[in-house]
């Protein structure tokens, strides 16, 4: 049987990286609704998507942190 412990494990990851695609699809989406462009869309994937990217930046150090490398 599953724990509760082998469950978050597995499930976090997962469904984390399903939120990063699917605000990813809604970054695309709002920059054809908006008409945005070649240029509109791409501020709009750095400027949104650094947020995502920070995210990511803090899991990494995070996890370099605990295995004691940095």
């Amino acid at each position: 049987m599953l724990d509760t412990h082998t469950f978050e494990t597995w499930i976090t990851p997962l469904m984390v990286g399903g939120l990063i695609l699917f605000m990813g699809f809604i970054i695309w989406d709002l920059a054809k609704k908006s008409k945005a462009g070649r240029f509109g869309t791409l501020m709009l994937f750095l400027v949104l998507g650094a947020g995502i990217a920070g995210y990511l930046f803090k899991v990494v150090v995070t996890w370099l942190m605990e295995r004691g490398g940095v």
